[in-house]
């Protein structure tokens, strides 16, 4: 069953990835656990290597439509990438991370997936408040060290468990920066990603958690979904791509609490 499991499981993560940019890990990695049967472990190392390729082809394609802002992808990738080194270094050192751990951080990360949902579905109450209370958001160097902090906060996350690139950027993504449309949250936040997954899965290759033929399979229906996703944002009406992504991430919180 998993011949046509695995290449159906990335097509339908990978244009979710592209139209929202998350739900990556937070999809993928209950997948190849629940559905698919797989380790923990090498989920997450596989998931990593998925995600870091997937991405590179979704980058492209929201980059050719305008959607990445490349500031703030500067500024997460600052905090991300010696996140995740530091923390590939300390699982090598602990032997790895066990999955009562795990199971900690996916609720703390499923609790921050539902706090983007309200912020999506309040969107515009909360761009209101912002524009009233200008004083109450971050900007200028601030703006600049929250977002690099962001990033490391990110960085250590995904390394452990592949998931919070996609979930947990986009929150903060649209907090720190509450005036980007959905599809730029959706073209930023897969761009920072590629090259913390990519750092990310070299470690797991490192740490032997990585199943190449699994990754294989999911590769051949992520990289069309995936671009097709990306196509999809620039004629969707905005309100159908932030109903898309609010979607997305209520399913990937209830997946993570499962």
């Amino acid at each position: 069953m998993s011949l046509w499991l695995e290449p159906l499981s990335g097509f339908g993560v990978g244009l979710l990835v592209g139209l929202t940019g998350v739900g990556g890990g937070s999809l993928m990695t209950p997948l190849l656990t629940l559905l698919l049967g797989y380790a923990a472990p090498v989920a997450v190392g596989t998931d990593l290597a998925f995600a870091a390729i997937t991405k590179s082809f979704g980058t492209v394609a929201h980059r050719s439509h305008g959607h990445v802002k490349w500031h703030i992808v500067r500024r997460l990738t600052l905090g991300a990438l010696p996140a995740a080194l530091v923390t590939i270094l300390f699982l090598k050192r602990l032997g790895g991370i066990d999955d009562a751990a795990l199971h900690v951080i996916k609720l703390t990360i499923a609790a921050s997936v539902l706090l983007t949902v309200l912020s999506l579905l309040f969107r515009a109450k909360l761009l209101s408040a912002l524009r009233a209370h200008p004083n109450r958001q971050l900007t200028g160097r601030p703006q600049a060290v929250a977002t690099v902090v962001v990033g490391a906060l990110i960085g250590g996350l995904v390394t452990i468990s592949s998931i919070g690139a996609g979930a947990v950027g986009a929150t903060l993504i649209l907090m720190l920066y509450p005036q980007l449309e959905p599809a730029e949250v959706a073209g930023t936040d897969i761009a920072y990603a590629v090259p913390l997954t990519a750092i990310a899965a070299l470690g797991h290759i490192w740490l032997d958690t990585v199943h190449w033929a699994l990754l294989g399979s999911l590769l051949i229906g992520s990289l069309p979904g995936i671009w097709l996703g990306a196509k999809l944002t620039r004629h969707l009406p905005e309100r159908i791509v932030r109903g898309a992504l609010a979607a997305t991430l209520t399913l990937a919180a209830v997946k993570l609490v499962g």
